[in-house]
């Protein structure tokens, strides 16, 4: 067994739903203290945090970035075996964080390891940067620890997110942005009444109704080469008081627009805001911005992990900025190149997630001809 699988499966064992880390973060923590990391522990509120830094201020300035936090479990009965004790079933890997994602965490861990062994002195810093809070509301994890690096002026130059960016098989894909996330909570004002006298009443269901047709039937934009065109989808949508008799008074909704950076955030809110009033609705609408647009275009960092990609797989990836966010979103506006590569994500967040075996080491070594790159 390599020291890349066994420290997954350690990881692994560890419950840590968010936004619990449940002692992950001080295994690793150990593990980077003992090859001259500097390390240092960031607590915020419920969530534990870490910045780990090796190296000078002279050079650029490389991180990994991860969390150790996952999600529920889902129904435990669906499950083939216990999710919390990481099982090996016909060279696939099975439990929950088996791909979303500690086995990007160890990989990126013995990785740096290997490439400190053979490079102790190298121009430059690396960086690690853990959170528990990424699966969660992402309000005191990483956004919180780059408000202290800004603080102080640490920089990051290239940041390497270990999230589960494959589709298919290893290294087929990496993200080299993301969409934005815009989401609105939505409260439409009626009068409540009888159904036998709507004219004494006001049906919120059918005055949204117009204004909802139109907001889910728009073409927002096209997008450009690097991203999707925006999306506008409902997540919730409730109104009545459960009798069959009685006009509700008030509807709420809760919605999402995904988005690049051909749209501003203050566009789409005027955008919204300009149909449901041209369509006679009185609400209430509250905002909130998950993560703006980023993007890394083809420079030292995408071609070193393309390069590494190529001596690992023998092919090129495809480079997307599809799904949902990542903490990347943070971490790029501090002027870093940000990308994000890891193992197949088609089981991620599902009962029986699950990663191949062999991608674990394939990761490692991925990871290290990154570093070496980097370095070189």
């Amino acid at each position: 067994m390599s020291d890349t699988l066994d420290l997954t499966l350690d990881l692994m064992a560890r419950n840590s739903v968010t936004p619990a880390d449940g002692g992950c973060q001080q295994v690793m923590m150990q593990r980077l203290a003992a090859a001259g990391f500097e390390v240092e522990p960031l607590r915020y509120g419920v969530v534990d945090n870490f910045w780990a830094k090796r190296g000078g201020a002279d050079g650029p300035a490389f991180c990994f970035a991860g969390h150790t936090d996952v999600v529920p479990t889902g129904p435990l009965e669906e499950w083939q075996s216990d999710p919390f004790r990481p099982t090996i079933r016909d060279g696939m890997l099975y439990g929950r964080g088996a791909a979303d994602m500690k086995s990007g965490l160890a990989a990126m861990l013995t990785a740096t390891e290997a490439f400190v062994r053979e490079r102790p002195r190298y121009q430059g810093s690396i960086a690690f940067l853990v959170t528990s809070d990424e699966e969660g509301p992402s309000v005191d994890g990483t956004r919180r620890v780059v408000e202290a690096l800004k603080a102080r002026g640490e920089r990051i130059d290239w940041c390497v997110v270990g999230e589960p960016s494959s589709e298919q098989e290893i290294g087929d894909t990496i993200k080299i942005g993301r969409r934005g996330s815009l989401s609105g909570r939505l409260t439409v004002h009626g009068v409540q009444g009888h159904v036998a006298y709507p004219q004494f009443a006001e049906n919120p269901v059918h005055t949204i109704a117009p204004a909802l047709a139109e907001l889910t039937s728009r073409t927002w934009d096209e997008g450009n080469e690097h991203f999707q065109p925006t999306t506008f989808q409902i997540s919730n949508f409730n109104a009545g008081t459960g009798a069959p008799n009685v006009i509700p008074g008030e509807l709420k909704a809760r919605f999402n627009l995904r988005y690049g950076p051909v749209q501003t955030l203050d566009g789409l809110r005027q955008t919204v805001e300009g149909i449901l009033r041209r369509h006679g609705v009185r609400y209430t609408l509250e905002w909130y911005v998950s993560g703006e647009p980023f993007f890394t275009p083809a420079a030292e960092l995408s071609r070193a992990a393309i390069e590494a990609i190529r001596k690992e797989t023998g092919k090129a990836p495809k480079l997307s900025t599809g799904g949902g966010t990542s903490d990347g979103r943070f971490i790029a506006p501090m002027g870093a190149q940000v990308v994000e590569l890891g193992v197949v994500n088609a089981t991620i967040h599902k009962v029986n997630e699950c990663v191949r075996v062999g991608e674990i080491d394939a990761l490692h070594r991925i990871y290290l001809s990154v570093l070496r790159t980097l370095f070189a």
